[in-house]
């Protein structure tokens, strides 16, 4: 354990940002290529309708996840600089206490979804029978909401950890279930729409079994849970879950967004939507990546106070990110027809994947930048940081511009305008990412006014006492 925390703190920075980037994205390239195959099997029984209802219940599926994603933020974060401090049992505590609010929060999530899917199905734009087929899927996969929460929670504490290695397993395990179970149950016993959705289910359990495992293991697994640990531990949890969860949910939001006015042509380019919606994740599954990657370096690095490091860190996760962006650009422009053939898509739909892979991809970088400045946030102790970055993209930077992307081109416009919206917000956080690390540096902050365990525990315990600092 100590190994993996001087690894941190110590080293080739670029070369730990692959290895962690690489790695975890190897277990996301496994979820996401299934996620992809399952649009890809549903597109070979013929019917749009199918692939529109997936993308429909993708969409509200992708908010409840970044629910889970946020939490994830959270114990990477407060495990991270506990371990960069030396504190293991403080990072164990720190870790169960996480878990407990998330499954909470996530089983009270999926009830009140599961009870509301038909009107959710609606606000996103589905109608008549594409809207109780996606209402039918999205009924069978939103209650295993708090197994998944787990799984990437657990998967989080583990890169907190350094061990990208059984970090990536976890993914990979899911991907691997998913994976067998896909074909058996959509055409093999029948199931079609509902067969992939049980097969996404099986794949939530194997991710939370294979990433609980060795947390249990090898890292002497977690305080006993106790009322007044989590009561003294929800502010430090709150402070940091929640901004993150709301960070996290803008996301999907802005996609709701561009769902409901994609939904005004038709189902046609619902389903090219849905097909750019699953390759997206897929082809930037390493920058996807990224953010949870550095996030433990940053975390560390700070908790050590080597700001220097922390800059670097920011510097370097870019060189990589417009690496990795400029190859799948020309990846995408030689392969983008193949791809329209695959899934069997309208004239429309092909014209659609060609902007994507022309336009939308370069501008990827941006997306990036972003991901990458929301990792320096939430550990630097500033989540509102990235609250604000995101929802500010997912509203203003996405409704005006799709709304006149529409009107311009239709559903090529809108694809492009979602694009243009982020440019000026991933430019903004990169900046804000490095002049919050000079101000930590300078002095003209203080660390410990921020997020601190311990100093929120002290607030929490007297709330009448003035803040530190």
């Amino acid at each position: 354990m100590q190994d993996s925390q001087a690894k941190f703190l110590k080293g080739d920075l670029m070369r730990h940002i692959v290895v962690m980037a690489s790695s975890a994205s190897i277990g996301l390239v496994s979820v996401f290529l299934v996620d992809f195959a399952d649009l890809l099997f549903i597109s070979m029984l013929g019917e749009k309708e199918l692939a529109a209802a997936v993308g429909f219940a993708g969409t509200v599926l992708f908010f409840t996840f970044s629910i889970s994603i946020g939490m994830t933020i959270a114990a990477s974060a407060l495990v991270a600089q506990q371990l960069g401090k030396g504190d293991v049992a403080e990072a164990r505590r720190i870790a169960t206490s996480v878990i407990v609010f998330g499954l909470v929060t996530t089983a009270t999530i999926a009830l009140l979804c599961w009870a509301f899917a038909g009107q959710l199905m609606g606000l996103v734009g589905a109608k008549g029978d594409t809207a109780d087929l996606a209402a039918g899927y999205f009924r069978i996969v939103v209650p295993s909401l708090p197994v998944a929460a787990l799984g990437i929670m657990c998967s989080g504490i583990l890169r907190a950890h350094g061990d990208a290695r059984r970090a990536m397993t976890v993914t990979l395990a899911a991907g691997a279930v998913n994976a067998i179970l896909d074909p058996i149950l959509i055409f093999w016993v029948g199931l079609g729409l509902d067969g992939a959705a049980w097969a996404s289910v099986a794949a939530r359990f194997a991710m939370a079994i294979t990433a609980v495992y060795p947390i249990l293991r090898h890292y002497g697994g977690f305080a006993p849970v106790s009322l007044d640990d989590f009561k003294r531990d929800l502010s430090p949890v709150i402070a940091i879950a929640g901004p993150a969860m709301a960070t996290n949910i803008a996301t999907p939001f802005g996609s709701g967004i561009v769902m409901r006015v994609m939904s005004d042509f038709g189902d046609s380019a619902v389903a090219a939507f849905a097909v750019i919606g699953r390759l997206m994740p897929l082809i930037f599954s390493v920058i996807f990546a990224l953010s949870g990657a550095v996030g433990p370096i940053i975390g560390q690095n700070f908790g050590a106070k080597n700001y220097g490091r922390v800059r670097a860190t920011l510097t370097k996760a870019m060189q990589f990110t417009a690496i990795y962006v400029g190859v799948v650009w020309v990846i995408m422009l030689l392969t983008y027809g193949v791809i329209a053939s695959a899934f069997q898509l309208s004239e429309g739909g092909r014209v659609m994947l060609f902007w994507f892979a022309i336009i939308v991809t370069p501008l990827f970088l941006f997306n990036g930048s972003l991901f990458i400045s929301n990792a320096a946030f939430n550990n630097l102790r500033r989540p509102l940081f990235s609250t604000a970055l995101n929802w500010g993209k997912n509203t203003i930077g996405v409704w005006p511009f799709v709304v006149a992307g529409a009107a311009i081109g239709g559903p090529t416009g809108i694809i492009v305008g979602q694009a243009l919206g982020g440019v000026v917000f991933g430019v903004l956080g990169l900046w804000l990412a490095y002049r919050l690390v000079d101000a930590y540096e300078d002095g003209r902050s203080d660390p410990d006014r921020g997020l601190d365990i311990r100093v929120l525990r002290e607030r929490a315990e007297s709330p009448f006492s003035s803040p530190r600092g």
